[in-house]
């Protein structure tokens, strides 16, 4: 049984410290899983490309690629491995797909990755491939990235996209309390969950023009490619499970979803 594939919400970099239910949630993630990974390929939607990167690195360093938060986070490193035989076969899979990619040495995780994978796995003892995104590319592009590495899953490779479907930082209220969420991202929502439990492609890559509150919603796309990575990842099943669903601040989207 292969290892399903994942999308993964993370929220605003404090993430990391707080604790509430999808916090809880991500932190017991580990655990429901058949077998520990051998590897985890990362896509974050905070490391654009024009060009698919493919992390090749020995060890990450921890990139605090955010302004005025807790000193607590400043502090905070998540050295993971890297895995030069996990990162050929990536781009290995990529060039045989017709997808150009090239080695990245140098860059470590960014709190797309690393605030994420700190509550999965806070052991940073599981080899890590960092994946760059690119807004440029249409949402079928996006998501046969993620069907090349499909594969990968069988080999108990674990691979997951870190972004937010709804991820509007202007329309945050940051004053709202936990029980307070307006209605438009509970329908922009509603409506990409319709479309991956169906598993309706055609529709999902039109999300701009057919979703309600889409350009509110995701005003740019950087944080919803890697749902869709994600989603290619699972194409060779094609089910897909919302795991967690709750929101931050009137409008912020935080949500799991799984791809098997």
């Amino acid at each position: 049984m292969s290892l399903p594939a994942y999308f993964f919400a993370h929220g605003a970099p404090s993430l990391v410290l707080e604790d509430h239910g999808y916090t809880r949630f991500l932190k017991d993630f580990a655990q429901t899983l058949p077998r520990r990974p051998r590897g985890i390929v990362m896509f974050s939607a905070h490391w654009e490309n024009p060009v698919q990167q493919v992390g090749l690195v020995e060890t990450y360093d921890t990139i605090h690629d955010f302004y005025g938060f807790p000193e607590e986070m400043y502090q905070m490193t998540y050295p993971a491995p890297g895995d030069a035989a996990l990162s050929g076969k990536v781009a290995a899979l990529l060039t045989d797909a017709g997808i150009t990619s090239e080695h990245d040495t140098e860059r470590g995780l960014d709190h797309g990755a690393w605030a994420v994978l700190n509550l999965l796995f806070p052991e940073a003892d599981i080899p890590v491939v960092a994946m760059s995104v690119n807004r440029d590319l249409s949402s079928e592009q996006q998501y046969e990235i993620g069907k090349a590495l499909g594969e990968l899953r069988k080999q108990d490779v674990l691979i997951i996209g870190s972004g937010g479907i709804v991820h509007n930082l202007r329309q945050i209220h940051w004053n709202a309390g936990p029980d307070h969420v307006e209605a438009w991202p509970r329908e922009f929502d509603a409506w990409v969950a319709r479309r991956l439990e169906n598993w309706n492609t055609d529709e999902l890559f039109r999300y701009r023009e057919l979703a309600p509150f889409a350009a509110q919603s995701v005003p740019t796309s950087e944080h919803f490619i890697p749902l869709l990575l994600a989603m290619g990842a699972g194409d060779a099943g094609r089910k897909a499970r919302r795991l967690h669903q709750s929101y931050q601040w009137g409008t912020l989207s935080l949500s799991a979803w799984e791809f098997q």
